[in-house]
């Protein structure tokens, strides 16, 4: 079965964890979710997660896709587990492993150092931020780029999964292949 990796820390945007959660175990996806302290998390909107494992534990090699969601949680995971946010992230976009970020999850890729040439999009918010770091940001619901796949804010969800999921699915359907 594939494997699904999210990354997220306290005040994280509730549904940009539990959609991508849900709807990548009902297309067959182990998913476990890594927090900085391995621990459960809370969501700005109350929802609580519970963790499979810290970051410091992640071996990017046990997943086929990574999904980093926005609201406060990229920024602690930033304070908090710099280098093993770094490693984690790098790792899957040095391989071309299919990353989806949304809101504020992109400044995990500016953290490890992976976006410059790269076309995407943000909560707007970022945007100085992103293009700081040599992306190329624009405004749309959803943007591809190679393995990358971003979105802007929860209502692009349902067109950020459909893409997430679409790169995917051509990922797992290669390396099944060999």
């Amino acid at each position: 079965m594939p494997t699904a990796l999210i990354l997220t820390a306290e005040g994280f945007e509730d549904i940009e964890v539990l959609y991508p959660y849900y709807r990548l175990q009902e297309a067959g996806y182990i998913t476990h979710i890594a927090t900085p302290g391995g621990k459960s998390v809370t969501g700005k909107h109350g929802h609580q997660v519970e963790a499979t494992l810290p970051l410091k534990n992640v071996d990017p090699g046990e997943y086929d896709v990574l999904v980093l969601p926005g609201g406060r949680g990229p920024e602690r995971i930033r304070l908090y587990c710099r280098e093993e946010a770094r490693r984690i992230v790098a790792s899957f976009m040095d391989a071309g492993k299919p990353v989806a970020a949304i809101c504020h999850g992109p400044q995990l890729l500016v953290t490890a150092g992976k976006i410059r040439g790269r076309r995407l999009t943000s909560y707007p918010g970022i945007r100085d931020d992103l293009e700081a770091a040599g992306a190329t940001w624009v405004d749309e619901p959803v943007v591809v780029d190679g393995n990358l796949v971003t979105s802007r804010v929860p209502p692009d969800i349902p067109f950020w999964m459909r893409e997430f999921l679409r790169v995917a699915e051509k990922y797992v359907e290669s390396r099944m292949r060999g």
